[in-house]
């Protein structure tokens, strides 16, 4: 099994949206992205990857339920060796200050910039190898 990346987010037509924008690296095997619709079940496949190299996980915040920032900390109990980056519609100081004080290694701002992602995802593949 190749790295991973998994995406958190309650909207459904981001895995078609992501996909496409990494459909090449997908093809050539780089990395296994992967997807869960709620902070719940990221939390079930985050504790059934620990044999697997997860190498990065992008989350939206404002989720119903429990929220990105609500499910960052016990990520970080989970798996205190991957980077979170949080999702947001609102890129406010004071989201951003949250949460970078609930462990985020980072925060990005909807629309999202791919390339910037891309150049997060290639840093994180490299300290993989």
């Amino acid at each position: 099994m190749g790295v991973l990346v998994l995406v958190v987010d309650d909207e459904p037509d981001v895995e078609a949206l992501f996909r496409q924008q990494f459909r090449r690296d997908l093809r050539a095997q780089r990395f296994v992205m992967d997807f869960a619709n709620s902070a719940a079940d990221a939390l079930s496949r985050i504790a059934g990857t620990i044999e697997q190299s997860l190498i990065l996980i992008l989350s939206d915040i404002n989720m119903p339920g429990m929220t990105g920032l609500e499910m960052l900390p016990r990520v970080k109990e989970i798996r205190p060796d991957v980077p979170v980056i949080m999702i947001t519609a609102y890129g406010d100081p004071d989201t951003k200050r949250k949460a970078m004080e609930s462990g985020a290694s980072g925060l990005l701002t909807k629309p999202i910039d791919f390339s910037l992602l891309r150049e997060e995802i290639d840093t994180r593949l490299q300290q993989a190898d």
